[in-house]
């Protein structure tokens, strides 16, 4: 059987339209009208997407074998347990701009839009460039590894995101003026901002001069905080198939698409996951030790699953367990 998912092209063209007609029946039929998105239509559009993903792994392994059906896997969860962060950011900055809940679906779509486009410029030159930067074959401890310099700063970076992780302040964050952010920074260096939401509108007119809206201004920040998380979450995923960009890319779409229906169904329990943060820190930590050791030892897709699942499911079960008492819930604005 071919292990190359790049040879099946009638895969990767129903990738492609299952996304298309998601998102087109996401906003043009299911997101028509603007409303408040109610916890059980965010529960059964998260069943929707892991559903979707779990079939489209299930369609990696009879087409490409065990191995990839893994790498996807992996490459999914991990992506999906580092996205548990943003929805911390992301209630942060909707209570700052004071964005009404009617509109949180709407910016979150269009942060996803970005995320479609930036994450896929990332992976593919990504391995694009790891393909460049192996140093010639060298003898270590008696066996012949290629060392990828990319690779290795990848991991050392993930080790030292995985320890900051595990000693930052939840204050941080909180206490973050988000009008000073690079998005927001970008459009009022390009438009006036009004003071005031227009509706679902990210342009209005005041006195006859066109404005920019503070929806606008949501919608930059949220596109570059996605950015800055996907410092650490794209190079964490090469540690799982370095060369197999359409692996990544894959789980990577289907992780980022099921966000937004995770955001509206734990924006008011995100407290209860307070443990969550030093689990993420062990994933990074550990990929990144994975990365670093990979010349001279391999760590295989299915341990590196294991792993990070066990990580996932104590951390969270440890947050249950010992939920804070002083931690109130972080819910959003009326």
């Amino acid at each position: 059987m071919d292990n190359n998912l790049i040879n099946h092209p009638g895969v990767l063209i129903g990738f492609a339209v299952l996304i298309l007609v998601m998102l087109l029946l996401d906003l043009g039929v299911f997101n028509k009208k603007v409303h408040a998105v109610t916890s059980k239509e965010a529960a059964i559009w998260s069943i929707v997407w892991i559903t979707l993903s779990m079939a489209f792994s299930g369609v990696i392994y009879a087409t490409s074998g065990f191995e990839k059906f893994t790498q996807f896997q992996s490459a999914y969860w991990i992506e999906k347990a580092l996205s548990v962060d943003n929805l911390f950011v992301f209630i942060l900055v909707f209570g700052f701009f004071k964005v009404p809940k009617e509109l949180h679906h709407k910016v979150l779509f269009w942060g996803i839009i970005g995320a479609l486009v930036f994450r896929a410029i990332f992976i593919f030159a990504g391995v694009g460039l790891i393909n460049l930067t192996y140093l010639p074959e060298m003898t270590i401890f008696g066996e012949v590894v290629r060392i990828n310099v990319i690779l290795s700063i990848f991991g050392l970076f993930l080790v030292y995101a995985g320890i900051k992780s595990w000693v930052a302040s939840d204050d941080d964050d909180e206490e973050k003026d988000f009008s000073q952010s690079a998005g927001a920074r970008l459009v009022y260096k390009f438009f006036k901002v009004s003071k005031e939401f227009d509706g679902a509108k990210f342009f209005t007119v005041e006195n006859g001069i066109k404005l920019a809206t503070p929806l606008l201004v949501v919608v930059a920040v949220i596109e570059f905080t996605d950015l800055i998380f996907a410092v650490d979450s794209i190079p964490a995923i090469f540690a799982i198939a370095p060369d197999d960009p359409l692996i990544l890319y894959t789980s990577n779409i289907f992780a980022i698409l099921g966000l937004r229906a995770l955001y509206f169904l734990l924006a008011n329990f995100i407290h209860m996951f307070s443990l969550l943060k030093y689990g993420l820190a062990i994933i990074l930590s550990f990929i990144g030790v994975k990365m670093v050791i990979a010349p001279v030892y391999h760590i295989s897709s299915p341990v590196s699953l294991a792993i990070v699942g066990g990580v996932l499911i104590l951390s969270v079960i440890a947050s249950l367990i010992f939920v804070p008492k002083e931690k109130e819930a972080i819910e959003e604005p009326k």
